[in-house]
């Protein structure tokens, strides 16, 4: 015997949290509790929108409720059946980054419900930074648009996501990093020419505590969290950094890099936000004198020749 979903009214009822003193309260629902039903909800309507044949499965016999059965969503999720079913009766249950994905793909969800999902659930997208708006063909074209002003996308986890022709050779050649090696820890403490061209090496401790700061809302993020797993295995000095607990917020400084046969650039750089604050971002490079300006073009019209 199925159970019907607990709905938000339900899930007030059984809050032991009330929103008075006397005995005639209204009773109240808590926050998670009713997170927990709207979740509940959104599988359920998700859930009985896909037919079997959209996922593979065969359309079996006659069935009395429209789309896929709980059992189905658990097979495709790989999930326990039981464990399932709880959740869509809005169970005090967890759900980790991993098991929520799964559910995402299985229920077949464009990337808006993906993220409703997470944050009905409560956990981080592990796979975030790949529904990224960054990676569309409008911001692609803006920063085409913007050379031969050097310009990228960086999200929050320091990931370069994507960059015009000026940026992608101003330091080393982008395109022949791996793109999970396109972050700014990685490059700064496992690319020895990367290094090389930041001018000001303070800018490599600024950048661990910028980090650090940002990390704070994604402790539980495997992705943030392998990250630093892997830098404090490769790099001691990363170690040393890391060690030292330092913060520090976004800021907008002048920053220099040092070409292998151009010669020194001085950038400001500015910072446009795609999305909400913790997003992703647009980071462009204005020349801060005449010389860079001339050595910024020279740099722009030989990229554009090799394309």
């Amino acid at each position: 015997m199925t159970h019907s979903p607990v709905s938000v009214s339900q899930a007030a009822e059984r809050s032991p949290q009330t929103s008075g003193n006397g005995p005639g309260a209204e009773v109240e629902a808590s926050e998670p509790a009713v997170r927990r039903a709207e979740l509940a909800s959104f599988l359920r309507s998700r859930r009985e929108r896909i037919t079997p044949e959209q996922v593979g499965l065969p359309p079996g016999r006659r069935r009395r409720t429209p789309g896929l059965r709980r059992e189905e969503v658990a097979q495709l999720a790989v999930v326990g059946v039981t464990w399932y079913t709880w959740l869509e009766q809005a169970r005090d249950i967890q759900v980790s980054g991993q098991v929520a994905d799964s559910i995402a793909r299985a229920l077949l969800l464009d990337p808006a419900e993906r993220t409703h999902l997470f944050a009905l659930a409560g956990v981080a997208d592990p796979h975030a930074d790949s529904q990224c708006p960054a990676l569309s063909p409008a911001i692609e074209t803006m920063l085409r648009q913007l050379e031969p002003y050097p310009a990228a996308v960086i999200n929050s986890r320091l990931d370069v996501l994507a960059y015009n022709r000026t940026y992608g050779r101003l330091v080393i050649d982008l395109d022949q990093v791996p793109v999970e090696d396109r972050n700014f820890l990685v490059l700064s403490f496992l690319y020895p020419a990367w290094r090389k061209g930041v001018v000001d090496q303070e800018t490599v401790t600024k950048v661990v505590a910028k980090y650090r700061a940002a990390m704070v809302e994604h402790m539980t993020d495997p992705l943030w969290k392998g990250l630093v797993a892997r830098l404090q295995r490769e790099s001691p000095e990363f170690c040393e950094v890391w060690g030292r607990h330092e913060v520090l917020q976004p800021d907008q400084p002048t920053t220099r890099f040092l070409t292998t046969d151009l010669g020194l650039m001085t950038f400001d750089y500015t910072r446009l936000w795609l999305g909400p604050r913790s997003g992703p971002q647009l980071v462009t490079y204005t020349p801060s004198d005449e010389a860079t300006r001339e050595r910024m073009t020279t740099l722009y019209e030989r990229v554009r020749g090799e394309n």
